[in-house]
C-alpha cells in the first residue's frame, strides 16, 4: 500500500468571518484616516488582496461596514461610556475602528454570539494594534458586555446566567 500525501491543513487560512472582519476594520481604518468613501475604501482592499476573496467574505465586510458608519455616532458614545478616560479622537485608529466594529457586532448583529465579537476583536488587536492593544479591547468590550447582561430579578431568575468578561479568553 502507497504512503498518502498528507492532508492539507486549514490553519493558515482565515475564515471568511475572519476575512470578513479583516476586511472591515482595514476599511474603516482608511476611511478613518483619508476620509475615502467606504465603497472606495473597499475596493482599494479587494484590489490589493491576490486572490479574489469569498464572495461571503466581501458581503460580511459590507453590512459591517455599512453598520458602523451608519452608526458611527452611537459606536463613539459606547466607547465614550466603556472607555470613559480615553477620549475617542486619541484611541490609535486600529484600537478605535477595532471598538467600532466589535461594539456594533455585540449590538446588532445577533447572529455574532457575544464571545465570539470579543474574541475575534482580541485576536485582530493582536495582529494589527500594539502591544497593550487587545487587553484595551477585552476590557472595554468585557464592560460593555456586562453592561448589555440582563440584570437577575424575581420575574426572570436565568437572567444572571449570561456571559460574564472574565469568561473571555485571553491568548
Amino acid at each position: 500500500m502507497a504512503a498518502s500525501a498528507p492532508k492539507a491543513t486549514n490553519r493558515n487560512i482565515p475564515s471568511a468571518k475572519r476575512l470578513g472582519r479583516v476586511m472591515a476594520l482595514q476599511v474603516l481604518y482608511e476611511v478613518d484616516l483619508t476620509g475615502h468613501s467606504w465603497q472606495d475604501a473597499l475596493e482599494n482592499q479587494l484590489v490589493r488582496l491576490p486572490d479574489s476573496p469569498q464572495q461571503d467574505a466581501v458581503e460580511l465586510a459590507k453590512t459591517l461596514v455599512t453598520g458602523v458608519m451608519e452608526s458611527m455616532d452611537e459606536m463613539n458614545a459606547l466607547i465614550r461610556r466603556f472607555a470613559p478616560l480615553y477620549p475617542v479622537s486619541q484611541l490609535s485608529a486600529v484600537d478605535r475602528n477595532l471598538l467600532r466594529l466589535a461594539l456594533y457586532e455585540l449590538h446588532y448583529v445577533p447572529s455574532t454570539p457575544p464571545k465570539v465579537a470579543i474574541s475575534e476583536a482580541v485576536a485582530l488587536a493582536k495582529s494589527y494594534g500594539g502591544d497593550t492593544s487587545y487587553r484595551f479591547i477585552n476590557g472595554v468590550l468585557g464592560s460593555a458586555l456586562e453592561a448589555m447582561a440582563p440584570k437577575e430579578d424575581a420575574e426572570n431568575p436565568k437572567a444572571g446566567d449570561a456571559p460574564k468578561a472574565d469568561d473571555v479568553k485571553e491568548e
